[in-house]
């Protein structure tokens, strides 16, 4: 029973870790930007379009400079988003 108890509190500690992993918006693709609470199809490819106009975000905080895109969902985003220069494969796929 101790086995049992010890390998589902592993496996729940694995899920909560990659569910709170944050996005690189600055690599992501849609359907990673879409996993981001506020963010559906339509404000991905706003993200995104955004990127490939302007270049990468400096901070989460930028993204209110995408429209569609204001102060209430960036703060929601800044505990799961992060503005990292990475490589471009790195979570696009």
């Amino acid at each position: 029973m101790k086995a049992l108890i010890t390998a589902l509190a592993l496996l729940a500690g694995i899920y909560a870790g990659a569910a709170l992993a944050e996005v690189n918006i600055n690599t992501a693709g849609a359907d990673k930007l879409t996993e981001l609470t506020g963010i559906g199809p339509s404000k991905a490819d706003a993200i995104i379009r955004y990127r490939e106009e302007n270049g990468d975000f400096e901070s989460v905080d930028a993204l209110d400079d995408v429209n569609g895109i204001g102060d209430k969902t960036v703060e929601g985003l800044r505990a799961n988003a992060t503005a990292s220069a990475a490589d471009a494969d790195e979570e696009s796929m």
